[in-house]
């Protein structure tokens, strides 16, 4: 039988070691379909989940995350995943079939089933870039180009779009697959006044973020903070960089005037992996430093925010290694005091937010927490203590409520234990899920936060004197939800006693279950409209 389009594409993946794949069948891609029929394809039961799906996986596993969907709206529904992906810096791929070839005719909409003047261009501002292959004989090498791209540093979407009929169109074999682009190396004479730099100042800070994490530098700066006697502030993307009880790790968030207070007081800041966005300082109304040195893959994405002194260009894990070779060993950071405030100020501020993260801290050690955008999830943003690299998921970078129970399906197709931290509000996004959920039966507890709205907004519109609009909602019983897909489901009432109970319960066993806890908890420090730098919105 002579090899086809669709067993070109599955052969790439194969290459890539990609092990799941996550997808929605339609008429354009059913030959995607057949060619893997023999490899794990999670069908979802919409397409934005495909991409939020690939997502999670990418995040808790650092490999590629696969997304296969259909022409045009099928395409079309995976942009907003897509977006978070990109501003997230995850390793997505997305293949999207697109209409014959036969039947396109350029500069004209004809009005083909599925038809997009030019769907490529939808993904152009949301990925790390686009391919739309002419021929069969293209689709296995484009693939593994486009996943190059994707994996290499910094990592994000990219968007491969293939025309119906090349599918099932003859394929001859896939070429070498494209060797990798080398990444920069600072010279010997940036590391050494970098160094001198750092060995100088009295009150060093490093900035750790998602580029760090995601090059696994944990340990290096984890070592370079201890010659340096020099605090760590870790960003949303990098949570569980340091174990928790490194004794450089600042607790977090930044936000927290004790811990910004860090920041103020540094003469020299270290970013590593970073690009100093908005949401961590506060709209960068956190003052200049007055020495900056980072280190970034791309000197550009380094300097966009904060011009710094210095720019070490290259890998985070290989340049940290270099700065600390040589330097002496200083005193450890005195952080008891600022652990013991941030500790004091959540339990002030919301004590059922305290029994939240410590519950959260309870989880086996591996198990991945994935939070939406609610104020639940702004709690486990800003205080979680991640014990581990890639057992956090959070979508502060494009900020996209519904991300969270979706991309736990991806997380808990790793195989993770896996617990969704998620509001009434972001979880009607994408409910119908459960039937994934029951269908694979992943590894995954759900809880469900339900103060009957958008609490977030709620409290916006509280803090301005407005009467609320648009922010209560009418909200299913979620338990019987739950139990009308065969998954158990529990509710109860506030993070008392009950709570930890059922909580012990259903994160200890491995099938699938629901949570329900009835309870609205006061935002915390990290969401804007309680940002105490001066001015911040």
């Amino acid at each position: 039988m002579t090899d086809t389009g669709a067993d070109r594409l599955a052969d790439a993946l194969a290459r890539l070691g990609v092990e799941v794949a996550f997808g929605l069948p339609g008429v354009h891609n059913l030959p995607v379909w057949e060619a893997l029929a023999e490899r794990r394809l999670i069908g979802v039961r919409h397409e934005q989940t495909a991409g939020y799906a690939a997502d999670g996986y990418a995040r808790t596993t650092g490999k590629l995350g696969v997304a296969l969907v259909t022409t045009g709206p099928g395409a079309a529904n995976t942009l907003g995943a897509v977006g978070e992906a990109r501003a997230s810096g995850s390793p997505v791929l997305v293949i999207a079939t697109d209409i014959p070839s036969t039947l396109r005719k350029p500069g004209v909409v004809r009005g083909v089933l599925h038809e997009t003047s030019d769907q490529a261009a939808l993904f152009a501002p949301v990925t790390k870039g686009t391919f739309t292959v002419g021929t069969a004989d293209e689709i296995g090498a484009v693939v593994l180009e486009a996943a190059a791209l994707a994996l290499r540093p910094q990592s994000g979407p990219v968007y491969v779009g293939i025309p119906t009929d090349l599918l099932r169109h003859p394929a001859g074999e896939i070429g070498a697959p494209p060797e990798p682009e080398p990444l920069p190396v600072p010279s010997e004479v940036d590391i050494q006044r970098a160094r001198e730099v750092l060995a100088s100042a009295e009150r060093p800070l490093i900035w750790a973020g998602g580029g760090a994490l995601r090059a696994g530098a944990g340990t290096e700066i984890g070592a370079l903070a201890q010659r340096l006697g020099a605090p760590v502030v870790t960003t949303f993307a990098a949570r569980g960089l340091l174990p928790p009880d490194h004794p450089c790790l600042a607790p977090n968030p930044v936000h927290a005037p004790e811990v910004g207070a860090l920041w103020d007081g540094a003469d020299v800041v270290l970013g590593i992996g970073t690009d100093f966005d908005g949401l961590m300082t506060q709209n960068w109304l956190m003052p200049a430093p007055p020495r900056l040195i980072a280190v970034n893959v791309d000197a550009a994405d380094a300097a966009k925010n904060y011009a710094p002194d210095l720019t070490l260009a290259g890998d985070a894990r290989e340049v940290t290694a270099r700065l600390a070779d040589g330097l002496p060993p200083k005193a450890q950071p005195p952080l008891d005091d600022v652990k013991s405030q941030v500790r004091q100020r959540i339990e002030t501020e919301e004590p059922q937010a305290a029994v939240l993260l410590d519950a959260l801290a309870e989880l086996d050690p591996g198990a991945v927490v994935v939070a939406d955008m609610c104020v639940a999830g702004y709690w486990a943003g800003g205080f979680h203590r991640v014990r581990e690299p890639r057992t956090f998921a959070y979508p502060m970078g494009w900020g996209t409520l519904g991300f969270g129970f979706p991309a736990s399906l991806g997380a808990a197709a790793s195989g993770a234990r896996t617990v969704c931290v998620t509001g009434d509000g972001g979880f009607l996004y994408g409910c119908g899920e459960l039937t994934t959920l029951a269908q694979e039966r992943l590894p995954l507890t759900v809880l469900v936060v339900d103060d009957g709205g958008y609490g977030m907004l709620r409290f916006d519109q509280d803090q301005e004197g407005v009467a609320h609009r648009g922010v209560d909602l009418v909200t299913p019983d979620f338990v019987a939800l739950a139990r009308s897909f065969g998954i158990p489901g529990v509710r109860v009432e506030g993070f008392g006693d009950e709570f930890r109970a059922k909580w012990t319960e259903l994160t200890a066993g491995r099938g699938p279950n629901v949570l329900v806890v009835g309870a609205a908890l006061r935002p915390p420090v990290n969401t804007s409209p309680r940002w105490h730098r001066k001015g911040a919105r």
